[in-house]
């Protein structure tokens, strides 16, 4: 892989992995309507591409960290019978992590075969559009008599619920921060909210991807250089993704006009591939 295709991909995986219009789409779609040859077979392919999820996690980290430093102290508190908001959001984003985990390990060897078909990567691509443009109407639309309630006070039923919306993100073309944003905002939180419990969601089975796929690199050894380099420049653009994102939904920023992109996004790279049907 050369320099150049190197930072191009971390860039576009650091900006789309937070940003509600799927990282592994872009990863996969963009390169492919370029006419940048990816081996999507290559074994070693996702390992790669989970290589510089670790950057977004770990940007993930470091912007949130003293929110995630009080959740932890939460969640210890609570082991020792002490309840606090913080304890109860700790709870929450555990049991919003298992539904994606169970589902993602049970099915790794079939949603790994998504990743050859790239109508079907597109096509998840105009879904995703539509669900973010419909969630972004909803919230547009929602009665200001019915104040948006903040993260620490979802019930751990509503979090399960926000948590399971993530599994949809399995199909290549879908976002998980798109989809789990979509279920808060159905949930009854405000955007930033919304956001700040999608992002704080990401992180473990982020991590947790990483843990399954990057001791496969090990096989790889001319990857790992390029993973490492790629996790860094990952990491860089995800943390000023984050940045800008948690200030566009702290303000007037919605979900819809994401929507839109996808679709017109989606649409552009389907008829693409229909011209181009051996790529």
């Amino acid at each position: 892989m050369s320099l150049l295709l190197l930072i191009f991909l971390s860039v576009l995986q650091g900006v789309t992995e937070l940003f509600p219009v799927s990282s592994l789409g872009h990863t996969l779609l963009v390169p492919a309507v370029l006419g940048v040859r990816l081996d999507r077979h290559a074994p070693a392919l996702l390992p790669f591409l989970v290589a510089l999820h670790l950057g977004t996690a770990l940007a993930l980290l470091l912007y949130f960290r003293t929110r995630w430093i009080a959740l932890a102290k939460g969640f210890l508190g609570s082991l020792r019978g002490r309840h606090s908001a913080d304890g109860h959001l700790a709870w929450g984003l555990i049991v919003g992590t298992i539904p994606a985990g169970l589902v993602g390990l049970l099915l790794e060897k079939p949603l790994a075969h998504l990743f050859h078909d790239l109508k079907v990567v597109a096509l998840a691509l105009m879904i995703n559009g539509i669900v973010l443009r419909l969630g972004g109407r909803r919230d547009a639309d929602a009665a200001p008599a019915s104040p948006p309630v903040e993260a620490q006070r979802l019930t751990l039923r509503q979090a399960a619920l926000v948590g399971l919306a993530q599994v949809g993100a399995l199909i290549p073309g879908f976002s998980r921060s798109g989809l789990t944003m979509v279920a808060g905002l159905r949930a009854g939180l405000s955007r930033a909210a919304a956001a700040e419990f999608s992002f704080l969601l990401g992180t473990p089975i982020i991590l947790a991807a990483c843990v399954l796929e990057l001791p496969k690199l090990r096989h790889h050894h001319t990857q790992l250089a390029s993973a490492a380099l790629g996790g860094l420049l990952t990491g860089l653009a995800a943390y000023l993704s984050v940045r800008f994102l948690m200030r566009y939904f702290e303000g007037r920023g919605r979900l819809a006009t994401f929507g839109a992109y996808c679709l017109v996004a989606g649409a552009l790279c389907l008829g693409w591939l229909a011209w181009h049907p051996l790529v």
